[in-house]
């Protein structure tokens, strides 16, 4: 899985932070772990299991105790914090940053950041946004939809029918995330997010057309920027030699970061509408998820004692 990290100023800009200290690298300096710390036991001393590559965040209590002390308390309490190499820290709640913390930041290199927002709420948000940009990745060629609420995974290879089956559904009145190229992100161990590039975000290809703004062509109501993916739908070229499941009854997953992913396959011949199959298929899979799996219902209504019939 590729190395992941996110550049401060990105931080800057997303939660629009004013910056009380300027080092002149933000745009340069990498943030690489997706935990913050709020450094109270540290302003007092203890720096046991301390993470000093995380963004350090002051809110009431640390600048309550910063307040009390002496001056020359203070800045030897914030020096030694500073002396770790800690990427950044952010006052919340529009606290002024003493005079002694402004000197260690000039001296040692570290940017002071500020917002007006809770702590609690900044801390929860920024922790949300790190998981997320920091989580592993991979990119994939396929589209990605949102039906009746459903992240779907359209794979297959190029010229199988993929993006005119995700413009169909988008004129029946669900979302394009991605098409052409989707980038996955595992969130946590049961969670995985797809989104567009931002070159191609909202575009889609069709062959004999060329390149379409979704966005502008059907609403802001037709795109959604980010989805979980919770089924993936492989297309191909009907085999007439291969044996299709008919019945519904296997349950089969693709593997994707390490997560399994519910998934069925789909051939793909003349006269077969794609996207009220794919529609259908996302719904079905809704269904299963509420309990309800019509394959084995029609197997125990055929078979009521049991699969082989002994009890019948």
């Amino acid at each position: 899985m590729p190395f992941s990290s996110v550049f401060l100023s990105e931080i800057v800009k997303d939660f629009d932070l004013e910056i009380v200290y300027d080092t002149g690298d933000i745009d340069e300096r990498r943030i690489c772990v997706a935990d913050v710390t709020r450094p109270g036991l540290q302003l007092a001393g203890y720096y046991d299991h301390f993470g000093p590559d995380r963004i350090q965040i002051v809110g009431n209590m640390e600048h309550a105790y910063l307040e009390q002390l002496t001056s020359v308390e203070r800045k030897h309490s914030i020096r030694n914090l500073f002396e770790k190499g800690i990427p950044a820290l952010v006052i919340t709640r529009n606290h002024e940053a003493p005079e002694e913390m402004l000197e260690a930041a000039k001296e040692l290199n570290v940017p002071i950041l500020r917002t007006a927002d809770a702590t609690s709420d900044f801390s929860s948000e920024l922790v949300k946004f790190l998981r997320l940009e920091l989580a592993p990745r991979v990119s994939m060629h396929g589209v990605l939809v949102e039906v009746n609420g459903e992240g779907i995974l359209i794979l297959g290879e190029s010229g199988v029918g993929k993006s005119e089956t995700a413009l169909e559904i988008v004129k029946r009145g669900h979302r394009l995330i991605a098409d052409d190229q989707v980038e996955i992100r595992k969130v946590s161990e049961t969670t995985l997010v797809g989104s567009a590039p931002e070159v191609i975000r909202h575009l889609i290809e069709i062959r004999g057309i060329g390149i379409l703004d979704v966005k502008e062509l059907y609403g802001v109501s037709s795109v959604k920027q980010q989805e979980s993916i919770d089924f993936v739908i492989k297309l191909e070229p009907w085999d007439e030699k291969k044996n299709y499941d008919r019945l519904g009854l296997s349950d089969d997953t693709t593997d994707i970061l390490g997560i399994q992913v519910p998934s069925v396959t789909i051939p793909v011949g003349p006269g077969r509408n794609l996207a009220i199959i794919v529609e259908a298929a996302a719904i079905n899979y809704r269904v299963k998820k509420m309990g309800y799996n019509a394959a084995r219902d029609l197997v125990s209504r055929v078979f009521p004692g049991g699969k082989d019939g002994d009890d019948k």
